[in-house]
């Protein structure tokens, strides 16, 4: 801090006394009375000029504290990985699929051949006759429009058109709206639901969304264990029973909920066929005891589906969503899978829309679902 004031210099020290120290910055001055006799020996002690007074106070080094290192630039901390990391990890996944597809464009012209080779290979990556047609066509199109000549424009051409295919399915889930928020998670064994639950709920957490989790996966225990220890490491709350009704346990938690002033409640059902037609009844009971529970609730009703499954994903989609009225998917263990392409066949016969895509077992490899992403990553 600094003040600007003006200063009256001290009277000079007297001639036989040593100089006083000086505030820095302060010039002295002779006095104004006759000098005494010189003595013999002494010389006068008014000292010269006292410009060295200046340079004895060296200007104070810019300390390398005022320096601040260059704060460091706010590197976003690798809380959430980067999109593009997210990028390399889809490419890799896909590259079973993208590789029998990419394939067809390594010759050097654009005809029948062509088209017939690209269509094998569609329909080899399980995107189904309905859209694998959609996409021919309107690649033809697309072709003729650009008057593309080369192989690999063609392959641009296709990303797009694959891109525009899939963007239906591309919705973000929403939290917040309702409070709380009233999630059913539904799928096949093995599909990865639970798994897919306890990563959903780590994100959610990371975001400041109080979460509680109901364990309606009654009669299987290691469900209801596996189900904890995601509960555990997220750090949320768990309603759970034994043996007990899959509803009345999802009714609990969906009240528990509400008094405890959760954001979100996640149900998570045991694994069901579309052709168990007795157990699929059960779903629709512990959604009928959901809507008692709360009004509207359940919000979202979540598919997970695995993409290794092709074409029966797309059944289990048909069947699931007619028996509950799905409101999104989750698609997982799209890692390692030369059936991507299912994703295309949904797109085209039955749209619920992609929440979610996951790519491997950590808690980064699930991640949102962009169009032009999916697109650019399975044939790029």
């Amino acid at each position: 801090m600094f003040s600007f004031f003006k200063k009256t210099p001290p009277p000079p020290a007297p001639a036989d006394e040593a100089p006083a120290l000086l505030p820095e910055g302060w010039v002295t001055k002779p006095a104004s009375q006759p000098a005494p006799e010189p003595a013999p020996v002494a010389a006068p002690v008014v000292a010269p000029a006292p410009a060295p007074v200046f340079v004895a106070v060296p200007v104070p080094a810019p300390a390398p504290v005022a320096v601040a290192a260059p704060a460091p630039m706010p590197v976003a901390a690798p809380a959430t990985p980067p999109r593009a990391s997210w990028m390399d990890r889809l490419r890799a996944g896909l590259r079973k699929t993208g590789g029998s597809i990419a394939g067809v464009f390594t010759g050097t012209k654009i005809d029948d051949q062509l088209y017939e080779e690209l269509e094998e290979a569609l329909l080899m990556a399980d995107a189904g006759v309905k859209a694998t047609q959609f996409l021919l066509d309107d690649l033809k199109r697309r072709v003729k429009e650009a008057k593309a000549s080369d192989p690999q424009a063609v392959r641009g051409l296709l990303v797009d058109a694959l891109a525009e295919l899939l963007a239906p399915l591309e919705k973000g889930l929403e939290v917040g709206r309702h409070t709380p928020t009233v999630m059913m998670v539904v799928g096949v064994n093995g599909a990865g639901k639970t798994t897919s639950i306890g990563k959903l709920t780590r994100h959610l957490a990371e975001a400041n969304q109080k979460v509680l989790l109901a364990a309606a996966d009654t009669f299987r225990a290691a469900a209801r264990e596996q189900l904890g220890v995601w509960a555990d490491r997220a750090q949320v709350e768990i309603v759970s029973q034994e043996g007990g009704d899959p509803a009345a346990v999802s009714f609990d938690a969906v009240n528990a909920g509400k008094a405890r002033g959760a954001d979100v409640v996640i149900a998570d059902t045991a694994g069901r066929l579309p052709t168990q037609l007795h157990l699929m009844e059960e779903l629709k009971k512990i959604k009928r005891v959901v809507t008692k529970a709360q009004e509207g609730a359940p919000h979202e009703v979540l598919l997970v589906v695995d993409g290794n499954t092709g074409q029966n994903a797309l059944n289990q989609v048909k069947a699931f969503d007619e028996a509950l009225g799905l409101t999104g998917l989750v698609v997982t263990k799209l890692d390692g899978t030369a059936k991507g392409g299912v994703l295309a066949a949904i797109a085209r016969e039955r749209p619920v829309p992609v929440y979610f895509i996951g790519v491997g077992e950590k808690l980064e490899d699930l991640e949102t679902f962009s169009a032009r992403e999916f697109a650019r990553a399975l044939l790029e």
